[in-house]
């Protein structure tokens, strides 16, 4: 089956990474998931919330929004929907989920998320562009001698698959997730251990075995993607 794109099941869109996009970020890129194009900015803070406060452990944390016209259709600027609040909170988790708060010290990393162009998959492009964004700025930290070491435990990533005219596909743009039986947002670190995994059914039912054939296939294009990272990142 050759897809919308011309691409075969088991393949990643194309994957374009660009660090130093902006001038300010203590780490940044802007990262492409085919057309879907998210720049990723991650800002240090000194301190943390008053739940962390004395406590000697740091905090991450993420906000995500789509540009007006991002989209075919104009998104209002202030949108606080529930699925704006769903996808902060989970690219947190996941980027929470790779780093030793305790090596980090009291201050906040908070990473930006903003949807420029959107074609399907921003919550997983935000996701993996967000860890490039986090890693770069934790590097900048020890190399000014604010850390005496990168408190990350691990890389991590995240790909959407589905079911698309009764076909397992990795990596689905928007016209193939609109139409999708089935689809999964998968996050992974780099030892091969989930951190969260989003599945819904559009039409029918779908059994166990589908969702372990399309864990296997997520596994296949997280690791993909954490190959890009490395190179992207360096040590």
């Amino acid at each position: 089956m050759k897809r919308i794109d011309g691409r075969q099941p088991h393949q990643l869109r194309k994957i374009k990474i660009t660090k130093k996009y902006t001038k300010y970020a203590e780490g940044d890129c802007l990262i492409e998931f085919g057309e879907t194009r998210v720049l990723c900015t991650a800002s240090v803070e000194e301190g943390v919330p008053p739940f962390l406060k004395n406590s000697g452990k740091g905090w991450v944390t993420a906000e995500y929004g789509m540009l007006p016209r991002s989209c075919n259709q104009r998104i209002r600027r202030s949108d606080t929907s529930g699925r704006v609040h769903e996808i902060q909170r989970l690219i947190g988790r996941s980027l929470r989920s790779v780093v030793d708060m305790t090596k980090l010290g009291e201050r906040t990393i908070k990473i930006d998320c903003d949807v420029i162009q959107g074609d399907g998959g921003t919550r997983t492009a935000s996701i993996t562009g967000g860890f490039i964004a986090l890693a770069l700025a934790l590097k900048k930290l020890k190399k000014d001698g604010l850390l005496p070491e990168i408190p990350l435990k691990d890389h991590v990533a995240a790909i959407s698959v589905g079911i698309y005219q009764g076909q397992n596909v990795l990596d689905l743009n928007y016209e193939e997730d609109s139409h999708a039986d089935m689809d999964m947002n998968v996050v992974m670190v780099g030892k091969g251990e989930f951190v969260e995994i989003q599945g819904t059914a559009e039409g029918c039912p779908f059994s166990k075995k589908q969702v372990d054939d399309l864990l296997k296939l997520a596994t296949k294009g997280i690791q993909e993607l954490i190959a890009i990272q490395k190179k992207i990142i360096g040590k």
